[in-house]
């Protein structure tokens, strides 16, 4: 950035898909550390569509309405928990989000926030998992592409069966100052490289 140019600000959406919210501290406290983050939408997929009737128009609306997309979940067989799926089919239509006429998302920025049970040693080529999250959420960032999105990086929080209280706050505290600074301009996609979990 030039000297003395101002970061642009960024209208940041959260969308929170955890089917039994109840059960997850560690997501709860990822939850809370959003919501305490002022000019950040957060959006609970599961409770405005407990039965996956989704709103195509209303979630379409709030797209085109930010910049940055934040899908927020917890990894469920090394994936996205159902109701992504079915939103990522419903909202994000040809002709809307991609193809010849499809630019209403062109320029805006996605990402992944997640929770994983297994340690981050789990998740590498030599690891219990064999894959690291990078590799298991490409079609992810291949349809964030095929929309004309940025894709960054995610954020992870590993272990989280064993995670101690201590460092699920700073885990929290982490990602309520990258959901800042994507807010606030500071964070670019560069820059979430490095500051990933």
């Amino acid at each position: 950035m030039a000297s003395g140019a101002r970061p642009t600000a960024r209208r940041v959406l959260v969308l929170f898909a955890h089917p039994a919210f109840h059960r997850s501290r560690v997501q709860r406290a990822l939850r809370e550390a959003a919501h305490a983050v002022s000019d950040v939408t957060v959006h609970d997929v599961y409770e405005a569509y407990p039965d996956f009737d989704i709103d195509v128009a209303h979630e379409q609306a709030l797209l085109q309405a930010h910049d940055v997309i934040v899908w927020q979940h917890p990894l469920f067989w090394y994936s996205t928990p159902a109701i992504v799926k079915q939103w990522q089919d419903l909202v994000l239509t040809h002709g809307w989000a991609y193809g010849r006429e499809g630019t209403a998302l062109h320029g805006k920025w996605w990402m992944h926030a997640v929770s994983a049970g297994g340690g981050a040693a789990a998740y590498t080529p030599t690891g219990r998992n064999r894959h690291t999250v990078d590799d298991l959420f490409a079609p992810l960032a291949q349809t964030a592409r095929l929309c004309g999105m940025t894709w960054l990086p995610p954020f992870v929080v590993y272990g989280t069966h064993v995670l101690a209280d201590e460092a699920l706050a700073a885990h929290a505290a982490e990602y309520r100052t990258l959901l800042e600074g994507l807010r606030d301009g500071r964070v670019t996609p560069a820059d979430a490289e490095a500051v990933r979990a």
